[in-house]
C-alpha cells in the first residue's frame, strides 16, 4: 500500500443536476490519454459515497500532489447559471465529512487541502480551510 499523508478535495465543475457519474467522468478521463478516473472518490448529490480509482493507486487531480494523496470530488461546484459556487447538497456535507474522517482514521493524513491551493482554479468552490475549522479537523 502507497502512504498516503494528504486529502484533496475538489468539485466536478457540473450543475449539481448534470448527470455526473463516476462512469461519465471516468470516459472524460479516458478520452484525455489518462489511464482511469483521476478521483478516488465521487459524492453524488444524494450523499451516496462511489469509488473511484482504486485507493492503492496514485490519483490524477492535483499536479505534483498525486503520489500520497486521496482525491475526493462532489458532484457540483457550478450554480444554474453555471458560475462557481458552493453548491453542496446537505447529504453532501455529511458525506464529505464523514468521509473525511474515515479517511484520516485509516491513513496517516496530515494535510487536507482544497484544489484551489494548489491550482488557479475555484474549484471546490469552498473554502477548505475553514470547513475544517467549522468541523474540528
Amino acid at each position: 500500500m502507497r502512504t498516503i499523508t494528504e486529502i484533496i478535495i475538489h468539485c466536478t465543475a457540473t450543475t449539481p443536476s448534470a448527470s455526473c457519474t463516476v462512469e461519465s467522468i471516468r470516459r472524460y478521463h479516458l478520452s484525455l490519454g489518462w489511464r482511469d478516473i483521476g478521483y478516488h472518490y465521487v459524492i453524488y448529490p444524494d450523499g451516496s459515497v462511489n469509488v473511484g480509482r482504486p485507493i492503492e493507486e496514485p490519483g490524477a487531480h492535483t499536479t505534483g500532489h498525486n503520489a500520497n494523496s486521496i482525491g475526493i470530488a462532489y458532484v457540483g461546484g457550478l450554480d444554474s447559471s453555471r458560475r462557481p459556487s458552493d453548491t453542496r447538497t446537505p447529504n453532501q456535507r455529511v458525506a464529505l465529512l464523514q468521509l473525511v474522517k474515515d479517511l484520516m482514521e485509516e491513513h496517516n493524513v496530515i494535510h487536507i487541502h482544497g484544489h484551489n491551493e494548489y491550482a488557479n482554479k475555484a474549484c471546490p468552490c469552498f473554502n477548505v480551510q475553514q470547513w475544517r475549522k467549522e468541523n474540528g479537523i
